[in-house]
């Protein structure tokens, strides 16, 4: 079925879930995930799918196995490319992303040192200006320090303190969301993030977000 919206319930679900992250509650509230959240995200992916590549959804569940946090639930929802392309649904409203998130710790190094040298280096630097300036946020985790073997005074220093680096924007719940819209934003944010995606695909590869 073609996507036509995400309703009220959507974010009703999510705000419900951060007030109650039980089984008792997601139980109660499964079908209202699976028909407005679920349903419209796999229809929303499936028409970016010729643009962007195929896309898969993350799993609601958290994996508590490793984590003091025991919250059996998820607070979003969200989707993914393998190239790198982001998309998710939460109390608050959408969210789109792109970049670098889990670099193995080789793909680390091919970082940096694609930021050291030169030329790539200075592309990536423009393709970040170029993305604040269309208002996107710059995030990912960051050393407080310089990598090891890197000189305080390198020219993309800040770069190069980055062991994440992606790109993101978001707008607050809407009437719009209800609409078709949202395709038409979503295709539009991920085509001023392709520049990063890329660049990150050809010098260290794509993403695991299985990681």
């Amino acid at each position: 079925m073609a996507f036509t919206g995400f309703t009220d319930e959507a974010f009703e679900f999510y705000e419900g879930l951060l007030a109650d992250n039980s089984k008792t509650y997601w139980t109660a509230h499964k079908e209202t995930y699976e028909r407005c959240v679920r349903d419209p995200m796999i229809e929303l992916l499936a028409e970016l799918e010729p643009e962007f590549g195929a896309a898969k959804m993350f799993r609601p569940y958290r994996d508590v196995r490793f984590s003091h946090d025991k919250s059996p639930y998820k607070t979003h929802q969200g989707g993914y490319t393998s190239s790198g392309f982001y998309f998710q649904v939460d109390a608050d409203g959408l969210m789109v992303a792109g970049g670098m998130y889990a670099p193995t710790p080789e793909q680390l190094r091919q970082y940096r040192a694609a930021v050291d040298t030169e030329s790539t280096g200075k592309a990536l630097e423009a393709i970040v200006d170029d993305l604040r300036a269309t208002g996107m946020e710059i995030d990912g985790d960051r050393l407080k320090t310089r990598p090891r073997g890197f000189s305080e005074d390198h020219p993309r220093i800040e770069l190069l303190r980055h062991r994440s680096l992606y790109a993101h924007e978001g707008w607050p719940a809407d009437p719009w969301m209800r609409t078709r819209e949202v395709v038409d934003r979503v295709r539009e944010s991920w085509r001023r993030l392709r520049p990063l995606v890329e660049w990150g695909s050809e010098h260290i590869g794509p993403p695991d977000f299985t990681r």
